[in-house]
């Protein structure tokens, strides 16, 4: 009699969790012996019951778009897990949260069109009320508005990863806005003192904490781990410029992309990430420029972890699975050093292997929890990040810096 649960001469990995999932525990030493050596029987039990909590009785697990559904009389969670050849469950991950799908989702492009929108009427709204004021004061507020309004779109944004038709305009409306200032001599003095005193706070606070969290820094020095190209600090500094900083143990980790070389400047006119020359969107994780970079170890040290073979997502989708997809990590006896998100089968080292500052470790991919390709970089002590310092690199790392290297 064929197996119900298996599919092109193996079991799916859908139905392989079903199975594991609805099994008598008596029967997981069979079905996936691995993962019960792996994480223990105690700890499985505990895992299978909290999802059978959010889920209640488990009906089914499915394909969906955002990974393996678990679905169940009374809810649903998201999985994930991977088959050998014979079939076998080999490794699995559940949500720790309930599951609702989104039928309506917003495609990252339009987020970024619609909030570029809402951006560049404020600033346009300034601009005008910068000539059409009627006194100097009222015209110093709104310069000051504009101000700060372009140093918050240039310091907590990501204008090298805009187009550059919207940058140019909106620094082109920046520089309209203090040409405004000839007017200023022709004007009466007016009374919008408690106006200009606001803005004026709002726009040193503004520097400041811009400043503070460029400033961001501590930790051993390590090597910086790409090279021969142009760099871009897309995530890197204190709260406010980067994400991870809600993460104890990625406090200060770096995501770094790739910067078109042939538009590179202080401030890049593009970054490529998997945008055309019109900023259209375009091409899977191969089309974006730090794809397959290669990547080197940044410290001397024993890898403690190395995984390989995990898929790439597609651009601007995640599909639920392990966080770090393939990657390597290096204990340097003081401090655990990690790269995520490599390339499938680009992971040249392998756990117990000791490597040295410049060995060629692997590629940059897009595998793990990312929307696009890039290195995510972090290191931690006693599961605190550290913010990263490296010798060949000096200065601070925070979003928005470019590298050269």
């Amino acid at each position: 009699m064929q197996d119900p649960y298996r599919h092109d001469g193996a079991a799916s990995p859908a139905a392989a969790l079903h199975r594991f999932l609805t099994a008598d525990p008596d029967e997981w030493e069979r079905l996936a012996p691995r993962v019960v050596r792996k994480v223990g029987r105690e700890r499985l039990e505990a895992i299978v019951a909290a999802t059978r909590e959010r889920t209640g009785a488990i009906t089914a697990v499915e394909e969906g778009p955002d990974g393996l559904v678990i679905r169940g009389e009374s809810g649903q969670s998201l999985g994930w897990a991977v088959t050998g050849d014979d079939g076998v469950l080999t490794g699995l991950l559940i949500d720790g949260d309930p599951y609702r799908h989104s039928a309506f989702r917003v495609p990252p492009g339009i987020r970024v069109s619609l909030g570029m929108a809402i951006w560049g009427a404020g600033l346009a709204w300034g601009l005008w009320c910068c000539w059409t004021e009627g006194t100097g004061s009222s015209w110093l507020t709104d310069l000051v508005a504009s101000v700060t309004g372009y140093v918050v779109f240039e310091g907590y944004g990501e204008p090298a990863a805009m187009r550059r038709t919207v940058r140019w305009s909106l620094r082109a409306g920046l520089a309209a806005a203090l040409a405004s200032g000839w007017r200023a001599a022709h004007l009466p003095s007016g009374h919008s003192l408690p106006g200009l005193c606001v803005a004026v706070t709002l726009c040193v606070g503004v520097v400041w904490s811009l400043a503070r969290q460029r400033g961001h820094r501590w930790g051993t020095p390590l090597c910086f781990p790409l090279k021969g190209g142009t760099w871009y600090v897309a995530q890197g500094g204190g709260k406010g410029l980067n994400h991870h900083v809600a993460f104890r143990e990625q406090r200060g980790a770096l995501d770094i992309v790739a910067v078109d070389p042939a538009h590179g400047s202080r401030r890049p006119h593009r970054l490529v990430n998997g945008l055309d020359g019109d900023g259209r969107s375009g091409g899977g994780p191969e089309s974006y420029v730090i794809y397959g970079a290669k990547l080197y170890a940044p410290c001397d040290g024993t890898v403690v972890s190395a995984a390989d073979g995990l898929p790439d997502q597609e651009p601007g989708r995640i599909r639920f699975g392990p966080l770090y997809g393939n990657h390597v990590f290096i204990d340097t006896g003081h401090e655990i050093v990690k790269m995520a998100h490599l390339r499938p089968g680009s992971v040249a080292v392998t756990t117990g292997q000791t490597v040295r500052a410049g060995q060629l470790v692997g590629e940059v991919g897009n595998s793990g929890n990312t929307t696009e390709p890039h290195l995510h970089l972090h290191a931690e002590r006693d599961g605190v990040g550290l913010d990263l310092a490296f010798e060949d690199v000096g200065g601070h790392f925070h979003r928005g810096r470019v590298i050269h290297h």
